[in-house]
């Protein structure tokens, strides 16, 4: 692919930016066991392929909703615990990011909520790069419907054509495909299994970004 009309890039977050995905599973799995029920990585990575919610579970099994509802509360303080306790830092991200922003308009696009992802980004520079960041609320659908990716677009005023989204999932890449928008996947163990190829193309880390895209 020819990537020399690209003037902007736009970047999913978890999984691209820093390495979350694995903790959000380790708390969801804790707020399972609340309930007494066990939650396997491999049917949780299942689901993020299938879109099936990981809660429909217990209440398959007869759990209370008001039961989840503190579940769900339970996993969201062990995910933030986990962001401030573990290293969640990805090789490279921010060198390649302070080249990628003299060439590019560049956006954050992620389904985090934001207060997430002001926790994850308190102490880190990461955002300084971007021209603007859009969270789980902004925007009428989430991934893989096309909304993020086109709410993005229509904050630039940019076409199509013009853009490019880094990707890491199945889900990021069919909203990036629905929106008609050209995608490349950076590779994540974590989301490795997944149906990546209708990506453009496939790089190992970002910093093969900056070679394939930089002249």
């Amino acid at each position: 692919m020819d990537f020399s009309d690209i003037s902007h890039l736009l970047f999913d977050h978890d999984g691209v930016l820093v390495e979350t995905e694995y903790w959000y599973f380790k708390a969801t799995q804790r707020g399972f066991a609340e309930l007494g029920i066990d939650l396997p990585l491999e049917g949780y990575r299942q689901h993020l392929v299938d879109g099936r919610s990981n809660w429909d579970i217990p209440r398959e099994q007869g759990v209370l909703e008001e039961d989840i509802i503190a579940a769900r509360e339970s996993r969201d303080r062990y995910y933030q615990h986990y962001l401030k306790t573990e290293d969640i830092n990805i090789k490279g991200v921010e060198d390649a990011l302070a080249t990628l922003t003299r060439h590019f308009h560049m956006a954050i696009i992620t389904t985090s909520k934001r207060q997430d992802f002001n926790l994850i980004h308190e102490s880190r520079n990461i955002v300084p790069h971007f021209d603007f960041v859009l969270c789980s609320g902004d925007y009428p659908r989430a991934k893989p419907a096309p909304d993020p990716y086109l709410t993005a677009l229509s904050q630039y005023g940019a076409d199509r054509s013009q853009a490019l989204v880094i990707e890491d999932s199945e889900r990021g890449l069919r909203s990036a495909v629905s929106a008609e928008i050209s995608c490349i996947t950076v590779y994540n163990e974590f989301t490795a299994h997944q149906d990546l190829s209708a990506a453009a193309g496939h790089i190992p880390d970002l910093p093969a970004l900056v070679d394939l895209l930089v002249r």
